[in-house]
């Protein structure tokens, strides 16, 4: 009487397991200014990265864009392709306020990924200074996790 019991739970726990969708998650954002030479940092050192970020933060002369790293993981299976977004607000020099949108498709892993989104040139020179920033994560249509700065 027992082994009917167990197979039926044995059964729709599998059944539940292989329904279940790609779950995912942003883990860190991290914005970062570029100098001329396109580097944001010059050494490999995390003290002197913030240090010089620090100073390309107080000389935007200095910057020739900023891109954004982001540390993202998705397990489970994929019924779509996978795509992290970053969604910006800025502050042009005229008086309406900017938006860019930078996207670009991702393939997972074991592990979780770094993918870094660039906004250089003149469609950094246009934007203007970034006032709030999202970074999503998406499976086709669905979003699976987002994160975003305090601004937003």
């Amino acid at each position: 009487m027992r082994r009917p019991i167990v197979f039926w739970t044995l059964g729709f726990f599998l059944l539940a397991a292989s329904a279940s969708a790609a779950t995912g998650r942003v883990i860190k954002v991290l914005p970062h200014f570029l100098d001329l030479q396109g580097r944001h940092a010059l050494s490999p050192s995390l003290f002197d990265r913030d240090a010089y970020q620090a100073f390309l933060r107080d000389h935007p002369e200095q910057r020739s864009g900023i891109r954004f790293d982001v540390q993202w993981k998705v397990q489970g299976p994929k019924s779509a392709p996978l795509k992290l977004r970053i969604e910006l607000r800025g502050s042009a020099d005229n008086a309406l306020p900017s938006r860019a949108v930078l996207e670009t498709a991702v393939r997972p892993g074991l592990f979780s990924h770094w993918t870094s989104l660039p906004l250089t040139g003149d469609n950094y020179a246009r934007f203007g200074e970034v006032t709030a920033w999202r970074a999503t994560l998406w499976e086709g249509d669905t979003l699976l996790d987002e994160q975003k700065s305090f601004l937003w």
